[in-house]
Protein backbone atom coordinates (compact mmCIF):
# COMPACT_ATOMS: atom_id res chain seq x y z
CA UNK A 1 0.00 0.00 0.00
CA UNK A 2 0.88 3.42 -0.78
CA UNK A 3 2.14 5.84 1.68
CA UNK A 4 -0.43 8.46 3.32
CA UNK A 5 -0.52 11.36 0.59
CA UNK A 6 -1.66 14.89 1.99
CA UNK A 7 -4.43 14.59 -0.10
CA UNK A 8 -5.52 12.21 -2.87
CA UNK A 9 -8.46 12.06 -5.47
CA UNK A 10 -9.64 8.55 -6.39
CA UNK A 11 -11.58 8.49 -8.90
CA UNK A 12 -13.17 5.66 -10.99
CA UNK A 13 -16.40 4.00 -12.17
CA UNK A 14 -19.20 2.86 -10.24
CA UNK A 15 -18.17 -0.60 -8.81
CA UNK A 16 -14.63 0.01 -9.68
CA UNK A 17 -13.14 -0.14 -5.97
CA UNK A 18 -12.49 3.44 -4.92
CA UNK A 19 -14.30 3.45 -1.48
CA UNK A 20 -12.43 0.44 -0.57
CA UNK A 21 -8.82 2.07 -1.83
CA UNK A 22 -10.03 4.95 0.88
CA UNK A 23 -11.04 2.25 3.39
CA UNK A 24 -7.56 0.47 2.82
CA UNK A 25 -5.76 4.25 3.51
CA UNK A 26 -8.15 4.72 6.14
CA UNK A 27 -7.31 1.26 7.49
CA UNK A 28 -3.77 2.18 6.96
CA UNK A 29 -4.09 5.37 9.21
CA UNK A 30 -4.98 4.22 11.79
CA UNK A 31 -2.36 1.50 12.90
CA UNK A 32 -0.94 4.39 14.67
CA UNK A 33 -3.22 4.32 17.99
CA UNK A 34 -2.89 8.30 17.98
CA UNK A 35 -4.75 8.88 14.68
CA UNK A 36 -8.77 8.77 13.99
CA UNK A 37 -10.41 8.53 10.48
CA UNK A 38 -13.42 10.40 9.64
CA UNK A 39 -15.77 9.54 6.69
CA UNK A 40 -18.11 12.22 5.72
CA UNK A 41 -20.88 10.50 3.96
CA UNK A 42 -22.42 12.34 1.21
CA UNK A 43 -25.16 10.08 0.40
CA UNK A 44 -28.98 11.10 0.70
CA UNK A 45 -31.72 8.08 1.09
CA UNK A 46 -33.73 9.16 -1.69
CA UNK A 47 -35.37 5.93 -1.85
CA UNK A 48 -35.64 2.32 -0.41
CA UNK A 49 -32.68 1.29 -2.03
CA UNK A 50 -30.78 3.55 -1.84
CA UNK A 51 -31.77 3.63 2.05
CA UNK A 52 -30.62 -0.01 2.11
CA UNK A 53 -27.74 1.26 0.10
CA UNK A 54 -26.56 2.87 2.47
CA UNK A 55 -27.01 0.90 5.61
CA UNK A 56 -25.21 -1.92 4.16
CA UNK A 57 -22.57 0.49 3.33
CA UNK A 58 -22.28 1.15 7.19
CA UNK A 59 -22.72 -1.82 8.27
CA UNK A 60 -19.96 -2.99 6.22
CA UNK A 61 -17.45 -0.14 6.95
CA UNK A 62 -18.33 -0.33 10.56
CA UNK A 63 -17.43 -4.09 10.66
CA UNK A 64 -13.65 -2.82 8.75
CA UNK A 65 -12.82 0.07 10.69
CA UNK A 66 -14.63 -0.12 13.73
CA UNK A 67 -12.74 2.89 14.82
CA UNK A 68 -13.83 5.25 12.32
CA UNK A 69 -16.03 7.97 12.86
CA UNK A 70 -18.80 9.03 10.55
CA UNK A 71 -20.33 12.32 9.58
CA UNK A 72 -23.06 12.25 7.53
CA UNK A 73 -23.14 15.92 5.21
CA UNK A 74 -24.76 15.78 2.21
CA UNK A 75 -24.00 19.60 1.60
CA UNK A 76 -21.76 21.45 3.61
CA UNK A 77 -18.53 19.22 3.32
CA UNK A 78 -16.69 22.39 3.26
CA UNK A 79 -17.66 22.85 6.72
CA UNK A 80 -16.79 19.45 7.55
CA UNK A 81 -13.57 19.08 6.67
CA UNK A 82 -13.07 22.37 8.58
CA UNK A 83 -14.47 21.12 11.93
CA UNK A 84 -13.11 17.33 11.91
CA UNK A 85 -9.63 17.57 10.27
CA UNK A 86 -6.63 18.00 12.37
CA UNK A 87 -2.89 16.81 12.14
CA UNK A 88 -3.94 13.65 13.10
CA UNK A 89 -7.25 12.90 11.40
CA UNK A 90 -7.48 11.58 8.18
CA UNK A 91 -10.43 12.56 6.68
CA UNK A 92 -12.64 10.65 3.72
CA UNK A 93 -15.06 12.46 1.33
CA UNK A 94 -17.24 10.02 -0.22
CA UNK A 95 -18.11 10.50 -2.51
CA UNK A 96 -17.95 14.10 -4.73
CA UNK A 97 -20.60 12.78 -7.27
CA UNK A 98 -23.06 11.75 -4.52
CA UNK A 99 -22.38 15.64 -3.25
CA UNK A 100 -22.61 17.69 -7.04
CA UNK A 101 -25.82 16.18 -7.31
CA UNK A 102 -27.06 17.19 -3.65
CA UNK A 103 -26.21 20.99 -4.59
CA UNK A 104 -27.52 20.52 -8.54
CA UNK A 105 -30.72 18.47 -7.90
CA UNK A 106 -31.72 18.27 -4.64
CA UNK A 107 -35.09 17.16 -3.54
CA UNK A 108 -36.43 20.68 -2.94
CA UNK A 109 -35.29 22.25 -6.58
CA UNK A 110 -35.81 25.64 -4.94
CA UNK A 111 -32.56 24.36 -2.88
CA UNK A 112 -30.50 24.12 -6.26
CA UNK A 113 -27.42 26.44 -6.80
CA UNK A 114 -26.57 28.31 -10.35
CA UNK A 115 -23.52 27.35 -12.43
CA UNK A 116 -21.61 30.48 -10.70
CA UNK A 117 -22.54 28.80 -7.18
CA UNK A 118 -21.13 25.24 -8.02
CA UNK A 119 -17.81 27.50 -9.43
CA UNK A 120 -17.93 28.68 -5.98
CA UNK A 121 -18.30 25.75 -3.89
CA UNK A 122 -16.02 23.90 -5.89
CA UNK A 123 -13.13 26.38 -4.89
CA UNK A 124 -14.17 26.46 -1.61
CA UNK A 125 -13.62 22.67 -1.68
CA UNK A 126 -10.15 23.02 -2.87
CA UNK A 127 -8.91 25.58 -0.13
CA UNK A 128 -10.20 23.52 2.51
CA UNK A 129 -8.40 21.09 0.78
CA UNK A 130 -5.41 23.04 1.05
CA UNK A 131 -5.45 24.32 4.52
CA UNK A 132 -6.57 20.98 6.05
CA UNK A 133 -4.37 20.29 8.75
CA UNK A 134 -4.44 16.62 8.16
CA UNK A 135 -5.06 13.86 4.83
CA UNK A 136 -7.90 14.54 3.13
CA UNK A 137 -9.08 11.78 0.69
CA UNK A 138 -11.88 12.26 -2.06
CA UNK A 139 -13.61 9.74 -3.80
CA UNK A 140 -15.26 10.65 -6.95
CA UNK A 141 -16.81 8.77 -10.40
CA UNK A 142 -15.50 9.48 -13.84
CA UNK A 143 -18.41 9.94 -16.00
CA UNK A 144 -17.21 11.44 -19.04
CA UNK A 145 -15.64 8.26 -20.32
CA UNK A 146 -19.32 6.85 -22.28
CA UNK A 147 -21.59 8.25 -24.88
CA UNK A 148 -22.43 11.62 -24.93
CA UNK A 149 -25.69 11.93 -22.92
CA UNK A 150 -28.89 12.89 -24.21
CA UNK A 151 -30.60 16.20 -22.54
CA UNK A 152 -29.00 19.63 -21.84
CA UNK A 153 -29.34 18.99 -17.60
CA UNK A 154 -27.45 15.90 -17.81
CA UNK A 155 -24.64 16.48 -20.54
CA UNK A 156 -24.53 19.93 -17.99
CA UNK A 157 -23.83 17.18 -14.95
CA UNK A 158 -21.27 15.20 -16.23
CA UNK A 159 -19.54 18.50 -17.40
CA UNK A 160 -19.38 19.96 -13.86
CA UNK A 161 -18.48 16.70 -12.68
CA UNK A 162 -15.87 16.77 -14.98
CA UNK A 163 -14.86 20.62 -13.63
CA UNK A 164 -14.99 19.29 -10.43
CA UNK A 165 -12.64 16.29 -10.82
CA UNK A 166 -10.21 18.62 -12.71
CA UNK A 167 -9.70 21.55 -10.22
CA UNK A 168 -9.16 18.74 -7.44
CA UNK A 169 -6.54 16.88 -9.26
CA UNK A 170 -5.38 19.82 -9.81
CA UNK A 171 -5.13 20.64 -5.68
CA UNK A 172 -4.79 16.89 -4.37
CA UNK A 173 -1.04 15.73 -3.98
CA UNK A 174 -2.08 12.48 -5.16
CA UNK A 175 -4.76 11.18 -8.14
CA UNK A 176 -5.52 7.37 -8.35
CA UNK A 177 -7.75 5.85 -11.33
CA UNK A 178 -9.04 2.70 -10.06
CA UNK A 179 -10.30 0.17 -12.76
CA UNK A 180 -11.37 -3.58 -11.56
CA UNK A 181 -10.37 -2.84 -8.03
CA UNK A 182 -6.47 -2.18 -9.37
CA UNK A 183 -5.55 1.31 -8.34
CA UNK A 184 -3.43 3.43 -11.12
CA UNK A 185 -1.49 6.54 -10.35
CA UNK A 186 -2.03 9.57 -12.11
CA UNK A 187 -0.02 11.57 -10.24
Amino acid sequence: MDEIARSELIVGGQRSGKSHRAELLSGQWLLDASHRAVMIATACAWDDEMRDRIIRHQSDRAHRLPSMQTVEEPVNIVSAIKQHSTEKTLIVVDCLTLWLTNLLMPLQIEDAVSKEEVVLAIEALSLATENAPGPVVFVSNEIGLGVIPMGAGVRSFVDNQGRLNQHLASVCERVTLMVAGLPLRLK
